[in-house]
């Protein structure tokens, strides 16, 4: 008796499905091939939805959004720095949900729209700092750089989420640079006290664009915006 689906298959099921399995194979054991057993269908049917994995990737990236973008339906604070701040701060608590979640979010094209809401109000709070179009755009896009690239150093560096497994060994890395002590002391900032670190960093970026991303008044002098 051929066994009947009850349940449709479409792509938001697949992504779904994916990033339930990402967190036990993490990227890089993460195939088609494992996403249709746990579906219970055959690979093939996956590849009416999706061309290869980077598509599935795509997918699993807007389906991150999507649910990131329920979180941020309300306003952004007033104040741009806290904006900034907040928005960050919720963009890397989604990634840290998944294993390799930052790497799955790196690179991806998003697949509808679910991200251009919360950008616009972002990009608005800016504007009404006073940042022209152009430096608003740069500002968002650096601290979003920022913290893609902290989280997937972070995930790299482990424990894998909830196995804690993996991570860096500091003590065998401060004896391999015995003879370099300042490196070896940085360890202990680079790979460990990630909350500390991804604060203090995320600080100094916005500090950074206050001061650099300036705007003029309408009398002409330059302030930093807001």
């Amino acid at each position: 008796m051929v066994k009947v689906a009850t349940t449709k298959l479409d792509r938001t099921r697949v992504a779904r499905t994916a990033l339930d399995l990402l967190n036990e194979t993490g990227l890089e054991g993460l195939t088609l091939r494992a996403i249709a057993q746990r579906l219970d269908v055959k690979a093939p049917a996956l590849y009416w939805h999706f061309k290869d994995k980077q598509a599935l990737l795509d997918e699993m990236a807007t389906e991150m959004m999507r649910r990131m973008s329920e979180d941020f339906l309300s306003a952004p604070d007033a104040d741009w720095r806290v904006a900034l701040t907040e928005a960050m701060r919720g963009l890397r608590a989604h990634l840290l949900r998944y294993r390799d979640g930052a790497k799955v979010f790196s690179g991806t094209h998003y697949t509808d729209l679910s991200y251009a809401a919360p950008m616009e109000a972002h990009l608005r709070v800016l504007a009404g700092a006073g940042f022209a179009p152009d430096a608003a755009a740069r500002a968002w896009f650096t601290v979003y750089n920022y913290t893609i690239g902290f989280v997937i150093e972070e995930q790299a560096a482990g424990p894998a989420p909830g196995r804690g497994e993996g991570g860096y060994d500091l003590a065998a890395r401060a004896e391999r640079l015995a003879a370099y002590p300042l490196a070896a002391a940085a360890g202990e900032v680079m790979f460990r006290s990630h909350d500390r670190g991804f604060e203090e960093g995320l600080a100094t970026i916005v500090t950074g664009i206050g001061a650099t991303l300036a705007t003029s008044t309408q009398t002409g002098s330059e302030r930093g915006p807001g």
